[in-house]
């Protein structure tokens, strides 16, 4: 039994860690599409954001279909629970991404309808930076689950005070994401605005971050009596301060790396305040656990050696994809066909 609660605790983290690279490689090209109309002027700086994140992003949703795969292998009752009854939630956020790629290739071959593909483009990335932080809260908050850890409750019922809220910081902190990398991949006065638009984000998430933890207050209040879910909030903290620094010494690599750290803050403080729970119930009997929603230990067992194998090799393959296109893009260089 201790080897299984072991097994049941290593997978809680493994999936913890594939969402939250998710969040921070697909967080920055969602972020861009969805500043893409603000951040540029003319097409020579949208084919720059473009193709700042064209040779990369089907790389980094990787890291959800593997986060998705790990969650179904390992807690398959929670699994089950979230996909039926964040169904239509789950149904706009893939039609969203599928857009959204799509665009991104009718863009480049359909200048008569261009504008239309740049809306799909912007609109398929707002929706699922919203939506992600929304399931997130629903998720931590609590769901009506009956009996047999069925859903109760319907779309609307997703659309509560914290939810929202989590929504909104989600927003902010990919809008932000996006933001540092688009000032980090670009040049001149398109580098200017997008260190600009970063600072004035950057004032965005630390608001919501703050409303976020009033909230947290007052719909769960034994969360504050979590001590490492307020050490990730310090790091959450400092991260944003130490983004600020950077971003106006013009040192936009520390900056991004900073943004990164921040996401990585915020799933600790979601981790340590969930942690064991999965999903949470309104009725905490009812609640799906890391215990009550495993796999056997066989299977956990398994997968385990899978993702030994498996993990490192998408990571090599996210580093070599990196390397390959490092450095700031210009129209007529790589991406440019975006």
């Amino acid at each position: 039994m201790a080897g299984w609660d072991l097994l049941r605790n290593v997978w809680f983290l493994l999936i913890g860690v594939l969402l939250a690279g998710y969040s921070i490689l697909d967080g920055f090209d969602l972020g861009v599409g969805a500043l893409l109309p603000f951040l540029a002027r003319n097409e020579d700086e949208k084919r720059t954001l473009i193709g700042a994140v064209g040779p990369v992003w089907d790389g980094n949703e990787v890291w959800l279909l593997a986060g998705g795969g790990a969650l179904f292998a390992a807690f398959p009752a929670a699994y089950a629970t979230v996909f039926s009854g964040f169904y239509l939630a789950l149904m706009l956020v893939l039609f969203a991404l599928i857009l959204r790629a799509v665009s991104l290739e009718f863009r480049a071959h359909d200048p008569v309808r261009r504008k239309l593909w740049e809306a799909a483009f912007v609109g398929g990335s707002v929706l699922p930076a919203l939506l992600f932080g929304v399931a997130l809260g629903n998720v931590v908050v609590g769901v009506p689950l009956d009996a047999r850890t069925e859903f109760t409750g319907s779309f609307f019922t997703l659309l509560r005070p914290l939810p929202l809220v989590f929504g909104l910081l989600g927003l902010c902190a990919f809008l932000l994401h996006g933001a540092v990398y688009a000032s980090l991949k670009s040049e001149g006065v398109l580098r200017q605005r997008a260190e600009r638009t970063s600072l004035v984000l950057a004032a965005a998430f630390a608001a919501a971050f703050a409303l976020s933890l009033v909230m947290v207050g007052i719909y769960l209040p034994a969360a504050l009596k979590n001590i490492p879910a307020w050490v990730f909030a310090a790091i959450v903290v400092l991260s944003l301060a130490l983004l600020v620094a950077a971003l106006k010494k013009g040192r936009d690599g520390r900056a991004f790396f900073f943004s990164s750290s921040a996401f990585l803050g915020l799933w600790g403080i979601v981790g340590a305040v969930q942690y064991p729970n999965l999903v949470r119930a309104t009725d905490p009997d009812l609640s799906l656990t890391i215990r009550n929603a495993s796999s056997s230990a066989l299977t956990l067992k398994v997968m385990l050696i899978v993702a030994l194998v498996g993990m490192p090799l998408v990571v090599g393959y996210t580093i070599f994809a990196f390397r390959v296109f490092k450095g700031k893009v210009r129209p007529g260089g790589a991406g440019a066909g975006y």
